[in-house]
């Protein structure tokens, strides 16, 4: 890829950023991975799993730590709760409270739904395109990360 190519990922990466601070307004209190968090764990419940702190933090590539703070933070507002499981007292599941599901309902739901048709000029191909080549560009930074001084990793 040309120094030009490169360039213009990092444009795009910045207009990516920007379309996310157009989301509708949050309620107070309320942080964006919040709204995510719901999402993985609704999806995961769909799929049949009792869902652990450990597969939200698989789900989403993030360490368990903050995973388990960002879920203590939405169990103390009542988006969250917490129960034991039966069968071993070391594990415990993670369940959405009703107030939960009236968050994720406004934000997932609606409002991706309004959204929806206004983005169907996008094909689905470009789209994962789009994703995979981001996701692609992130494991790179995340991985290669190059000193100006040195000229080297």
């Amino acid at each position: 890829m040309d120094i030009k190519t490169i360039k213009a990922m990092f444009d795009a990466c910045y207009q990516a950023k920007r379309i996310r601070d157009l989301l509708p307004p949050l309620p107070e209190g309320v942080t964006p991975s919040y709204i995510h968090y719901l999402d993985i764990i609704e999806c995961l419940e769909k799929q049949g799993s009792q869902v652990k702190i450990s597969d939200i933090s698989e789900a989403l590539h993030i360490p368990r730590p903050g995973v388990t703070r960002t879920v203590k933070e939405m169990e103390d507002k009542g988006y969250l709760c917490k129960h034991p499981s039966a069968n071993d007292g070391r594990i415990t599941y993670i369940s959405i409270t009703p107030a939960g599901k009236q968050l994720s309902q406004k934000y997932n739901e609606h409002y991706f739904n309004q959204l929806a048709p206004l983005l169907s000029h996008i094909s689905q191909e470009d789209a994962r395109c789009t994703i995979q080549t981001i996701e692609r560009f992130y494991q790179v930074m995340c991985e290669r990360r190059i000193s100006i001084d040195e000229g080297q990793s």
